[in-house]
């Protein structure tokens, strides 16, 4: 033993010469830091120093470097590092094996040890099961509902014993049926990775990964539907409320898992507060639970202010069962059991938990949402993030004192909803290095075993996992209309009122426990009183209990209600909802004025006004659009100069206002105490019949066709409409005011242009939306390929002029090939109004192309046809080019179809250019003067997530090289489009 410990002490410590100033850093600093490298750089490193050479070739390295790079199918080689030099085409020469071992004394690392250990370790020792989880066999629905919906945790037996899936799903089984088709696996990243069934077999048996990957597949239906005959949903959990919505709508909600020894789900809470039952059918799992508020020790929550996101920092399952499981104190361990074949264990709704797959395991798992978990999921769409932090973290989610201070009243009190009294802490938990003692970062406590008494102390405060309780965290100048969505919420803001509506209207029986949801997701009862309040000034008939709950998707609350519609306007605050009724108001005032047949397919206007609360009263003032409205100029929103019998918030002073919000500007005015509640609303008579996305489905090729021409028709007529004079605006005045020149750069260094100021403002806000379009594209991320994200700014052009078709002219004056007009900018499937008509339908020669996405049948029976009647909302009008009202039609209400937007251009018979200037263009680059990049430019820097729909409706192009393919896909079709005049 001397001689050895003599042997360790002549051996020099190589760390601090290897890695020169970088020895300050421990290694795992190092290695997180390598992570970021590329696999060539990583592989430079290497051969700086011995100690490189051993960080540069672990291969918990390679693996992150290979899934970071991965495109398409995974095939797994043996190792990361050969996988991730394979998928860069590197020869087999180069990749392979050094062919001398290398080896290097005087080095330690005690991280890369525990890293190894746990890549290697066997789990025999979690095999046997002192879980203190409820067993049950045969259990009823009623003893299920009394005892544990919503409650604790049950293992139930049973339950999948007539399911083939207990014979058929094993690996040789599964190999032998699926081994082609192609997995998505779990990563925790957006990024989606898959890999055939038979590699991922392979795989499976070569790895000794620390965290590996595992199927986790939400769409295996789609893939192997032969998979979705094997299982049926157990009885007990049958009621899904998410199932009125169409399958593309609901968010993910069943999945197929299937994973090897050390792999497993690290902590979370399931999304939106959902419930869930899981069936093993292969193999162990050992689970751990917390209950709902009690945050895992080793664990961080951490809530976006802004939005409400959740994001959770987690050790991997593996590392919290090995490095902090057993370190904890009894009464701070989780509840736990061991799952087996054929068992099905429930959690219940807001539970923490973790699972570890002891063995190889085959599993099959799905969220729902019940009687009993409704209102907490409604409660979790809600906008905000104190409540989304409680019902995660409990009571660490806010301050003690003002907890304590504010349990007594209700957090509906505005004085309880200052920022500075209630605040979000960001908890870290983090466990000691060996020879540390073992403690919790929490306002600097220790305590016995390490953690932190402020921990403990707060777990015993009264919080309750009750909807009342939950409630009170709720910020009620938050709404779900007026504020901005949650990115982690599961499904969308649409959807989300979609689903409300149709439980609403399909669920009578529900309809107490939908409004208790409604009033939690969106205000529902804020909103129903500002109705009955607007219905008894204008005497109309009061508003039935059928009529409660605003209808549609849209952005504002809409009530229909006998035969009129109320729309509230609350979508962007004041300053846009008074822009927004201001605009419609002027916009109807000239289709009166000029007699325009697009009259007859707008609803009536029956009246409009402002609405506001003050001092626990309403007040009703009537607006015609036509001067300011008593109560507004004190919210600083007047313009500087108006006519008294003009339209102060007409569509050019809402042009200047979408310019100053452009490139995510604030707007001091939307956040002013006293505008918070004052709503302009309108009501419009109720037209017959249904919208379209609700008729979608059941209608025939033929109306389909009639709908499209249609609204060619009516979209010439808008874009044949005069504008309002300028004059009559305050653009002028405001103009140097904002220092935006009346046209762009391009054209300032002329001295003569014949160009139209109108696209002045329009050509700025674009240059203006151009400046942050990277990070505007990256926070809406997947399913928008990162790839053309890095290349937008170059797709897009440097000056937005060239959009205009600019020429010069014998005398050296530009002239713009485009006509500004009026734009609807929001004519989609819930717009579109549609009527009855009984006719016979024989026309048959007119049938869907291949790439028609929606589920259009034609015949030659008497059928009950529809056509279109009325387009509605038109608070999102603006001027500029008319192909921007292409985009949602082609978009949404043709889902992309080619056929489709050829019958609309048929009838449109207007062009989006005038034709072709005899003299030289300004920039005669070809691009600049197809159609198509006109309009993928816009679709680029739109304010709603365009690309979202077009990457959702041509998966094909997210594997997509360039724009310029996506805008070939999805707008060629316009560059055949030859009318000119």
């Amino acid at each position: 033993m001397e001689v050895t410990q003599s042997q360790m002490m002549e051996v020099k410590d190589r760390r601090p010469i290897a890695l020169g100033d970088l020895r300050v850093f421990p290694d795992e600093l190092i290695c997180a830091i390598l992570e970021n490298f590329t696999p060539r750089d990583v592989a430079r490193l290497s051969c700086v120093s011995s100690v490189m050479y051993i960080l540069c070739n672990e291969e918990p390295l390679w693996m992150v470097q290979c899934l970071k790079t991965a495109k398409g199918q995974l095939e797994y080689k043996g190792s990361w590092k050969k996988t991730t030099l394979h998928q860069l085409q590197v020869p087999d020469d180069f990749a392979g094996p050094p062919t001398k071992t290398l080896k290097f004394d005087g080095f330690y690392s005690l991280f890369l040890y525990r890293r190894f250990y746990r890549c290697f370790t066997t789990l025999d020792a979690f095999l046997f099961d002192k879980g203190n989880v409820d067993r049950k066999k045969n259990l009823s629905l009623e003893d299920f509902h009394h005892e544990y919906d919503g409650q604790k945790p049950v293992l139930i037996t049973g339950l999948a014993e007539k399911w083939p899936a207990r014979k058929t799903w094993t690996i040789d089984q599964l190999f032998m049926n699926y081994g082609d088709t192609a997995f998505r696996l779990s990563r925790r990243s957006s990024k989606k990775i898959t890999m055939k069934f038979k590699d991922y077999v392979l795989y499976m048996k070569l790895q000794h990964d620390e965290e590996p990957l595992y199927i986790f597949d939400d769409k295996f239906g789609e893939d192997a539907p032969g998979l979705l005959k094997d299982y049926s949903v157990p009885h007990l959990f049958q009621e899904d409320l998410f199932d009125v919505l169409d399958r593309d709508q609901r968010p993910p909600f069943q999945w197929l898992i299937i994973g090897p020894e050390r792999s497993g789900a690290s902590w979370h809470v399931d999304p939106a507060l959902t419930s869930a039952w899981n069936t093993l059918l292969y193999g162990r799992k050992r689970w751990a639970l917390y209950p709902p508020g009690r945050v895992p020790l080793g664990v961080i929550v951490d809530v976006n202010e802004e939005d409400g996101d959740v994001n959770v920092e987690t050790p991997s399952s593996l590392q919290w069962w090995l490095d902090i499981y057993p370190l904890l104190a009894d009464e701070d361990k989780p509840i736990e059991c061991t799952q087996l074949p054929g068992e099905t264990i429930f959690v219940p709704s807001g539970w923490w938990h973790c699972v570890l797959n002891l063995e190889t395991t085959i599993a099959v798992t799905q969220n729902f949402v019940n009687s009993n978990n409704f209102e907490y999921v409604c409660l979790d769409m809600a906008p905000g993030y104190r409540h989304k932090g409680v019902c995660r973290a409990g009571l660490l989610a806010v301050d003690e004192s003002a907890f304590r201070n504010s349990k007594g009243s209700t957090f509906r009190d505005e004085e309880q909803l200052n920022h500075s009294e209630i605040t979000r802490k960001k908890k870290r938990l983090r466990v000691s290095e060996a020879g540390e003692d073992p403690c919790v970062h929490d306002h600097d406590e220790k305590a016995t075993n390490g953690f932190s008494k402020g921990y403990s102390n707060l777990q015993n405060q009264v919080f309750s996992y009750d909807i009342n309780f939950l409630s009170m965290f709720l910020e009620e100048e938050r709404d779900h209309y007026n504020s901005l969505w949650s990115p982690g919420n599961c499904i969308g803001q649409r959807e989300m009122r979609e689903w409300l509506h149709k439980l609403w209207v399909g669920k009578p029986g529900m309809r107490e426990l939908v409004w208790k949801g409604a009033c939690l997701a969106m205000n529902a009862d804020k909103w129903s009183s500002c109705m009955a309040e607007i219905c008894a000034f204008h005497n109309l008939s009061a508003p039935s209990d059928d009529d409660r709950l605003p209808a549609g998707t849209g952005s504002n609350p809409v009530f229909l209600i006998d035969d009129y519609v109320i729309k509230i306007y609350v979508e962007g605050g004041l300053e846009s909802s008074i822009h927004g009724l201001g605009t419609e108001l002027e916009f109807y005032s000239l289709l009166h004025k000029v007699n325009c047949s697009l009259n007859d397919h707008i609803p009536d206007i029956l009246a409009s006004g402002i609405l506001f609360y003050e001092n626990g009263s309403y007040t009703i003032v009537p607006w015609d659009g036509q001067g300011v409205p008593d109560g507004i100029s004190k919210c600083n929103l007047v313009p500087g100069k108006y006519s008294v019998d003009g339209f102060p918030f007409g569509v050019w002073s809402k042009q200047q206002f979408e310019y100053r919000k452009a490139g995510f500007l604030n707007h001091e005015s939307d956040n002013s105490v006293g505008c918070t509640k004052i709503w302009p609303y309108i009501i419009t008579k109720r037209c017959v019949g249904d919208i379209f996305s609700h008729l979608r489905d059941a209608l025939s090729w033929d109306d389909v066709l009639n709908l499209a021409s249609f609204l060619g028709e009516q979209l010439r007529i808008l874009h044949l409409l005069p504008l309002p004079s300028l004059s009559d605006s305050t653009y002028s005045d405001n103009e140097k005011e904002m220092d935006l020149p009346s046209v762009n750069s391009i054209l300032v260094v002329a001295k003569h242009y014949n160009v139209p100021p109108e696209w002045g403002l329009f050509i700025k806000t674009l240059t203006r939306k151009k400046k942050d379009v990277s990070n505007h594209l990256a926070r809406w991320g997947d399913p928008i390929p990162s790839s053309l994200i890095d290349k937008v700014e170059e797709y897009l052009p440097e000056d937005f002029a060239v959009l205009l078709n600019l020429s010069k002219d014998e005398n050296g004056l530009y002239n713009v090939q485009k006509s500004p007009t009026w734009i609807h900018m929001d004519i989609m499937e819930d717009n579109i109004h549609m009527e009855p008509s009984f006719l016979s339908s024989c026309s048959n020669e007119n049938v869907p192309d291949a790439n028609m996405s929606m589920d259009y049948s034609s015949g030659n029976t008497e059928q009950r046809n529809w056509r279109p009647s009325h387009i509605l909302d038109f608070s999102d009008l603006s001027i500029g080019d008319p192909l921007f009202d292409l985009i949602p039609i082609h978009l949404d209400v043709f889902r992309g179809n080619s056929s489709l937007l050829k019958r609309f251009l048929e009838s449109y018979r207007l062009p989006f250019v005038r034709r072709r200037s005899q003299y030289e263009p300004v920039e005669s680059h070809s691009k600049f003067r197809q159609l198509s990049y006109h309009a993928m430019c816009y679709c680029i820097l739109h304010e709603e997530n365009i690309l979202g729909a077009i990457f959702s409706l041509w998966k094909e192009l997210r594997s997509a090289k360039s724009w310029e393919e996506v805008e070939e896909a999805v707008w060629g079709d316009l560059n055949k489009y030859e009318i000119f005049c």
